[in-house]
């Protein structure tokens, strides 16, 4: 039996501060899990990490390993793990959804998403947009969607005063909006600037997920935190139909319809269908959703590469 073993980390740089592992690999994870698909195994876990200089961060590690005959002449069985090191930085998430009006014009919707847009380039602290018509049908009557990430939570709250974005919600997203709902939450993504910014060609096009949840304070603690972790280390098993997934609590204080946040980047809407279809998904959603919501909402909007639909 022969196995591989190899971790990926970031080329080591004398002027910056190095990382080990405070326990072995070997060790146990603070969480994990494993699943056999198709012969290839998959393991997620979380562990933690060190710098030199004291400073602990947590880290998330997943791996796959196929299994499948060898050829060579020992015509022994193989196994190859790949391992992912990967270091998590905080970022602060914010949803606004919009109910426009019913005679909403191509015109209009395009005057009120544009400078909904460009919101980004007035002001700092912002590093990630995207906006757009929301595709399918959903109780509130939502019709539009915006997600913005900043960098803290000090930007977003310069973000509500300033006097750029009230005048856009003044001038022009009020005239044909009756109604807006704010989530707000703080998550953790990979700490590289692609990650960060959502940009590159994976981040390009897609179709952007977002599920409101409003879960019983009771269970806030507990039941709750474990289903996010589970509907967590789900997605990490779906990386060829997923490109980014975070999730947090709500702390928007002019907003508390839903507790929870989550914002999930798909491939495509094949992908969306085929990750909401599938059977660990509806049994998680059952198995440790479903008896502690009291509310909640899904959506999704389309998102294309700039210039095509928006400005």
């Amino acid at each position: 039996m022969c196995s591989t073993m190899c971790i990926h980390a970031p080329a080591f740089n004398p002027s910056t501060p190095h990382c080990f592992f405070r326990q072995p690999i070997s060790s146990p994870f603070h969480s994990s899990s494993r699943k056999l698909y198709n012969g290839v195994l998959r393991f997620n876990g979380s562990m933690d990490v060190q710098f030199s200089n004291g400073k602990k961060q947590r880290a998330t590690v997943s791996a796959s390993a196929s299994v499948g005959q060898n050829s060579s002449i020992h015509t022994e069985r193989k196994r190859f793990f790949r391992y992912s090191l990967t270091l998590k930085r905080k970022v602060v998430e914010h949803i606004c959804l919009l109910k426009a009006k019913e005679n909403l014009s191509e015109e209009e919707e395009k005057d009120m998403l544009d400078y909904l847009y460009t919101t980004q380039y007035q002001m700092r602290g912002i590093v990630a947009i995207t906006l757009g018509r929301i595709s399918d049908q959903n109780v509130e009557n939502y019709t539009h969607a915006v997600y913005m990430r900043f960098q803290a939570k000090e930007d977003l709250r310069k973000f509500y005063e300033n006097t750029f974005y009230l005048g856009v919600l003044r001038e022009h997203v009020m005239p044909y909006c009756h109604g807006l709902t704010y989530v707000d939450f703080e998550s953790e993504v990979e700490d590289d600037i692609l990650p960060i910014f959502r940009k590159g060609e994976e981040f390009d096009y897609g179709v952007e997920f977002i599920l409101l949840i409003s879960i019983a304070e009771s269970e806030l603690r507990g039941r709750a935190e474990e289903a996010l972790a589970s509907l967590a280390k789900l997605i990490l098993e779906f990386p060829s139909l997923i490109v980014q997934s975070v999730q947090g609590l709500n702390f928007c204080p002019s907003s508390k319809e839903y507790t929870h946040g989550v914002v999930i980047r798909f491939r495509s809407l094949e992908a969306l269908e085929l990750f909401l279809g599938s059977t660990e998904y509806k049994d998680i959603w059952r198995s440790k959703f479903q008896m502690i919501i009291q509310k909640t909402l899904s959506i999704h909007f389309s998102v294309d590469p700039v210039g095509t639909e928006i400005m």
